[in-house]
């Protein structure tokens, strides 16, 4: 299989039969062979329906249904299981995402790029939801250290390396081309084109932003510190006990001089901060134990077999 196109969709009975059409028009050009492999996250309208009737028309189609929504994340997580490719594409199922942008970010692909993501330069949304990404997508280059301007963009190519080495889960998916950058892959972007929703209402408003934002600390704090959770909670447990040893001598050194101990709220602000001191860097050090009983699975690129 050349091609896998996951697309995860919820509540797009309207859309998907134009999808189809022109995801035929797109692809069947290329001479490649392509599987089009539609999550359906817990859909409330005839999106199943249509699908089973799309899929006596087009073979290519493979879809999953989940019992209830469970979020984009966990559709693209399934479909990049099922792929079969050797290059992935991901496509958004509301039509504001044009199929025949696809061949051309392949093109990107195969000069020598791992992930290629789309750039919508002309947004056809709201101020409200246009600015918030703005701000949201340059924070986020300044994070990982690579500018990418649409990091949340549904249309995308993946060499298939890339998909199966990313574990996806709560709202992370807005974050996959960071994480491709952090493990290694060489990733780009390409300018699309944006449509405007013809059927169906857009299932994101402001509120992800927030979200958004909390989702970048975990990510960043399980980036730098899940394989060393000592390194975090043992360094602010440390500041405590420097805090309250400091404070602590203060004292030790009035008693000695005058013979004197008054109980004042510094002296309990010393005692306080040994105590969370000992706390952070016990927790640290259970962490740290739960850690030693996983299996760490490396991400080989590629290997030679040799005699064994």
């Amino acid at each position: 299989m050349d091609l896998s196109l996951v697309i995860p969709v919820k509540d797009e009975a309207e859309n998907l039969p134009l999808l189809f059409e022109e995801i035929e028009k797109a692809l069947s050009p290329l001479g490649k062979s392509y599987e089009v492999i539609v999550i359906d996250d817990g859909s409330r309208d005839a999106t199943w329906q249509v699908l089973l009737d799309l899929s006596k028309k087009y073979t290519c189609l493979q879809a999953k249904r989940f019992q209830f929504n469970c979020g984009k994340a966990a559709g693209l997580s399934l479909g990049f299981s099922l792929a079969k490719g050797e290059y992935v594409a991901t496509l958004d199922g509301d039509l504001q995402d044009d199929p025949r942008e696809i061949p051309k970010m392949i093109e990107i692909l195969e000069s020598g790029y791992d992930l290629v993501s789309g750039w919508k330069i002309k947004r056809l949304d709201p101020w409200h939801k246009t600015w918030p990404s703005k701000l949201f997508n340059l924070t986020v280059s300044l994070v990982c250290g690579k500018r990418l301007h649409d990091f949340n963009c549904g249309i995308k190519v993946y060499r298939r390396a890339v998909v199966k080495h990313i574990d996806l889960y709560g709202d992370y998916h807005r974050f996959i081309p960071v994480m491709a950058k952090w493990q290694g892959f060489r990733i780009t972007e390409m300018p699309v084109e944006h449509r405007a929703r013809i059927h169906g209402v857009s299932k994101y408003g402001v509120s992800r932003l927030v979200s958004g934002f909390l989702d970048l600390i975990s990510l960043v704090f399980m980036q730098k510190f899940a394989g060393k959770p000592l390194h975090f909670f043992g360094v602010i447990g440390l500041l405590f006990i420097i805090i309250g040893l400091g404070i602590g001598g203060y004292f030790a050194l009035e008693w000695l001089q005058t013979g004197a101990l008054h109980v004042r709220p510094l002296l309990m602000l010393a005692g306080f901060s040994a105590v969370m001191g000992v706390q952070f860097v016990s927790l640290g050090l259970l962490a740290e134990m739960v850690n030693s009983k996983k299996n760490v699975i490396y991400p080989i690129a590629e290997s030679i077999p040799g005699d064994n």
